[in-house]
């Protein structure tokens, strides 16, 4: 490779925007083993090394970067998987702008160094050269229960097996992967080819997974304690519960929370003409929201063949959607109708859907959240023909297990009370991740079940 300017980002490449808008296929292709060892070359190995501080789950960033540099992936990929049960979905979905890259030194004079792209690198060089995980812990002949196989719940078992435990995971669904399997669509993280490998990586530990197994159905959080021997259970469920605005219309044909949608597409393969799956996406499409779920919703239907809108009641500058996912978006042909509110979706005789009506905003004094508020603006309402509406406004804790568990305390919301630890206010029983905190990212819900593993462990050395 051609000498490079240390300043500049190695470019990464990328599906064409006209090609990828009909396909399901992954958009970024990530680096080659050149372009990986010339963006390391980029890392500053700083001695204080603020992009560690800067990751949930403590990722030793100038360690495997400088391995991969030298070219000894093997070497980077086991630094790595000290600290990361699922590195090749990481690499792809966690949100490093804000996070380790946000605060990389060689960002304050230039790009600071594609630390996702070089995980993601990392991550799929073992996977393709069978590197697996392994476990050098004494058993410790004590039993954890985990509920929920996707991120916080994979990570804390990884993590609890690594330390010698007994671990189990229960899963409501028929597919291990959670949110990683429901959520996230194929073009962003794909299925077979990461997901479930980084998932058999975690079962390589040791781990036993049982898939249709609903706690406080099949079995309770109680009786997992008390009749099946577990010495410790941790939750991490997840927020599957979808949010609606409550305005007219809402129960029209045609209208979707985004989690039934992508659920539909992506778990169900919707998309796919060899599945059964329904899934009626109209002609034109508007999606309700502006995070990173809605520009999946958006994606989805574009790559369905319809025409789509983002409605979002705020400015471009608030959109809580990663850049990185906005800018797809724009350049796949979705449209953004920004500072725009819907009032009531419009429907015919038999039900359909055949518009939404909004209202156009403008921003006030800022909220509790710390951004401005928006204002309807009177008389600016107008109408949006479509046929589907999709609504990405965010999801809830099931209350399925805390109405089923014994003095487990939640809050206003439904979510799981706890503790920076993750311990709950039942003594053995741990939560974190989108059951604590509402939806959030995947790499915020790992960090929360890297800590109830220590925690989890701390406690049963303790008895």
């Amino acid at each position: 490779m051609s000498e490079i300017d240390v300043k500049k980002r190695i470019p990464v490449r990328e599906q064409e925007p006209k090609e990828r808008a009909k396909n399901f296929d992954e958009v970024c292709l990530g680096y080659n083993k050149e372009e990986a060892v010339a963006e390391a070359s980029r890392c500053l190995n700083c001695k204080k090394p603020f992009c560690v501080e800067g990751c949930p789950v403590g990722i030793d960033i100038p360690g495997f970067i400088a391995k991969v540099k030298e070219g000894d992936f093997k070497a980077a990929s086991e630094i790595i998987g000290q600290s990361s049960s699922l590195p090749a979905v990481c690499g792809r979905v966690c949100p490093q702008e804000s996070q380790c890259e946000g605060v990389c030194v060689r960002g304050k004079m230039g790009d600071p160094v594609s630390i996702g792209k070089l995980e993601r690198f990392t991550a799929d060089w073992a996977r393709e050269n069978g590197i697996k995980p392994s476990v050098n812990a004494e058993k410790k002949n004590k039993k954890v229960a985990v509920v929920g196989s996707g991120p916080s719940g994979l990570t804390c078992a990884g993590d609890l097996a690594k330390m010698g435990y007994d671990v189990t995971i229960f899963e409501a669904l028929h597919k291990a992967g959670g949110v990683l399997v429901y959520g996230i669509p194929e073009f962003r993280l794909p299925k077979d080819k990461v997901v479930y490998p980084e998932i058999e990586n975690v079962k390589a530990l040791g781990v036993e997974i049982k898939t249709d197994y609903i706690i406080g159905r099949s079995e309770t959080i109680d009786e997992l304690l008390e009749n099946e021997g577990f010495d410790a259970v941790f939750i991490g469920s997840g927020a599957g519960l979808p949010m609606f605005m409550g305005i007219p219309g809402e129960q029209a044909l045609g209208v979707y929370s985004a989690n039934e949608f992508l659920t539909r597409n992506n778990l169900m393969k919707a998309y796919l003409d060899e599945y059964d799956t329904p899934v009626n996406c109209g002609k034109k499409t508007v999606v309700v929201g502006g995070g990173n779920v809605a520009m999946d919703a958006a994606r989805t239907a574009l790559r369905l063949g319809s025409e789509v809108h983002v409605v979002y009641r705020r400015s471009e500058k608030e959109l809580p959607a990663r850049a990185e996912e906005v800018h797809h978006a724009k350049e796949e042909g979705i449209l953004f109708d920004l500072l725009t509110n819907p009032k009531e979706i419009l429907s015919d005789e038999n039900g359909n859907v055949t518009g939404i009506r909004v209202i156009k905003m403008e921003l006030g004094e800022p909220d509790e959240s710390g951004r401005r508020r928006p204002v309807e603006v009177p008389g600016s309402e107008y109408e949006i023909e479509c046929d589907t509406v999709i609504m990405a406004l965010g999801t809830s804790p099931n209350p399925l297990i805390s109405s089923t568990t014994k003095g487990l305390e939640v809050n206003r919301k439904k979510c799981i009370v706890a503790e920076e630890s993750g311990a709950t206010s039942r003594e053995g029983v741990y939560a974190g991740g989108d059951a604590v905190t509402g939806a959030a990212t995947v790499i915020l819900a790992m960090g929360a079940g890297k800590t109830a593993a220590k925690s989890i462990d701390e406690f049963l050395c303790s008895r």
